[in-house]
């Protein structure tokens, strides 16, 4: 198992609908993360800087930022693309963590 973790960064005054959008995620999303083998992925907000931080634990290889290719990713990025950074492909302005301690 894999744990991977990443930042992102929310556009001033986007929480509440950052939230809301995360609440009402697609099933076929959801679904495709599971399938991608992502069994838990959290995102938490820094609200001083409005930073997330994203985690993941994933088997496999891959994870959520491997799938950027199929239409249902690119067109919850776009859907996302109001209340964050993006991209010009909309995908999430986005910098990998390094693992640096870990405890079970």
């Amino acid at each position: 198992m894999n744990r991977l973790a990443f930042k992102m960064y929310l556009n001033e005054g986007q929480k509440e609908e950052y939230i809301k959008r995360h609440n009402e995620i697609w099933p076929e999303l959801k679904t495709l993360l599971k399938k991608a083998g992502v069994s838990e992925y959290s995102i938490f907000l820094d609200e001083e800087t409005n930073t997330l931080f994203a985690f993941q634990k994933v088997s496999g290889d891959g994870g959520s930022q491997n799938l950027g290719e199929t239409e249902i990713v690119q067109l919850w990025w776009k859907f996302m693309a109001d209340v964050m950074k993006t991209n010009p492909d909309n995908s999430p302005v986005m910098a990998e963590l390094e693992e640096v301690f870990y405890m079970e």
